[in-house]
């Protein structure tokens, strides 16, 4: 399990409590947090789960896969170094205390 707080844009933090295994948009999705839909229900196909993980924390959400790195090139507002999409972050132990901001945009 791990804790994981949301800061949508321009509303109080949010906390949610995540099983492991659980990807982050679908914890975000049923939390109800503001902004994130995650329009193709996890399948790899749309970046409206786009979120800049802070450099902290790129070690234990890990890098993108060769699919997730072409889906980020796809991103209309850019994409900054440390991107990922929330549906292919898993939670697990080592996410415990992981602060999102977000959403970044939407491709």
């Amino acid at each position: 399990m791990a804790n994981v707080t949301w800061t949508p844009e321009g509303r109080a933090e949010m906390v949610a409590e995540m099983r492991d295994g659980r990807t982050l948009v679908a914890a975000a999705v049923s939390h109800a947090v503001p902004g994130i839909c995650g329009a193709c229900g996890s399948a790899l196909a749309c970046a409206t789960c786009h979120v800049a993980v802070a450099e902290a924390w790129l070690a234990a959400t890990g890098r993108p896969g060769p699919d997730e790195d072409a889906m980020l090139d796809m991103v209309e507002a850019g994409r900054p170094p440390n991107s990922r999409l929330r549906c292919q972050i898993r939670a697990h132990a080592a996410l415990g205390g992981l602060l999102l901001h977000g959403p970044v945009s939407a491709p």
